[in-house]
């Protein structure tokens, strides 16, 4: 197995360190923390404050770096990554793709990278809160792009594979996707819900303190992921604007569509019957037959199988040596 280099000790990088420990993997993690790092320590794992010594390790080793810093910090981090492992393998957790997947064009050229988002979380953040199971079961979303009508090429199924490879050992199941296709469809499944559970905190907690007394549990849930830092919540909205803006536009049609009908005839039948009706849809699709797939990444068209099985939803759940088992609805 490949060594693993964790740039981020965060809630998903202390995670993916610690999965990938787990696994059996050889593995350091470099954090601008130094509580995080010390932390890590403490914890018998092996972590420093020095990125460019990690990075120079990385490259020795011709480890997979893992890139888990905000999206802020992303193009500093790469600039680093340029200078001390150029040729490295690289791939992400950052909750947005197009941004970093350009990033990595104009500062990191040479490595060869596969951008990845794994889809799980929680509110806490910091080492202390990350653990080796947090992607059990999850979805991985690991980035593949088809070569460019200008002679650019397409994703480096190396770097593919090697990125998979580490999500399939945090026990996760792996989706391609392009980076446009996937932070379209984070804005409507992650980012809105992010905006509408911090509107829905402003609207309950202006009620005061018999607000407080009085909510259960369609409050809570609604609003878990409010507790989440406002910076990573900042930096996962604002950096995916493009496509969150067209989505937010579409939930605000809907409840001014809602606000309307109420207004007119005291009726939210449609508002609330479509609702239910989508909700039925979406356990229906998450909960159809599968059918397994196997997918080899040597063959000349491994690129357009795994695109064509991820635009259907398909996902990955196996690695053996280069041929790849899912499943597709």
């Amino acid at each position: 197995m490949r060594d693993v280099c964790v740039i981020g000790l965060g809630l998903i990088g202390g995670s993916v360190l610690r999965a990938a420990v787990a696994a059996g993997r050889t593995c350091w993690g470099v954090s601008d923390s130094q509580a995080d790092v010390d932390a890590a320590l403490a914890d018998g794992y092996d972590a420093t404050t020095g990125l460019a010594s990690a990075l120079d390790r990385a490259a020795d080793a011709d480890a997979l770096v893992v890139l888990a810093v905000p999206l802020t910090a992303v193009d500093d981090v790469l600039r680093t990554v340029a200078s001390h492992a150029p040729h490295c393998l690289l791939t992400d957790v950052t909750s947005v793709k197009a941004p970093v997947r350009d990033a990595v064009a104009r500062l990191a050229p040479q490595t060869r990278y596969a951008g990845g988002h794994p889809m799980a979380g929680t509110a806490e953040s910091g080492w202390k809160a990350a653990t080796a199971t947090l992607f059990d079961g999850a979805t991985w979303v690991v980035c593949a792009e088809e070569a460019a009508a200008d002679d650019e090429p397409g994703t480096d199924l190396t770097a593919w594979r090697e990125a998979a490879a580490l999500a399939f050992d945090a026990g996760a199941r792996v989706i391609a996707l392009p980076a446009l296709a996937h932070d379209g469809t984070v804005a409507r499944t992650s980012h809105l819900p992010h905006l509408l559970a911090a509107v829905l905190a402003n609207v309950a907690g202006a009620g005061g303190p018999l607000t407080a007394a009085l909510a259960a549990g369609s409050l809570r849930d609604g609003t878990r992921v409010a507790g989440t830092r406002p910076e990573l919540v900042r930096a996962m909205t604002e950096g995916n604007r493009g496509a969150l803006l067209p989505v937010l536009d579409e939930a605000l049609g809907l409840l001014g569509a809602a606000r309307g009908s109420l207004a007119s005839t005291g009726g939210l039948a449609a508002t609330i019957d479509a609702g239910h009706a989508a909700h039925a849809a979406l356990e229906q699709q998450q909960g159809a037959p599968r059918t397994p797939v196997t997918l080899d990444l040597r063959a000349a068209d491994a690129l357009e199988g795994l695109l064509s099985l991820g635009e259907r939803g398909g996902w990955l759940t196996s690695l053996d040596g280069d041929v790849l088992t899912g499943e597709v609805a």
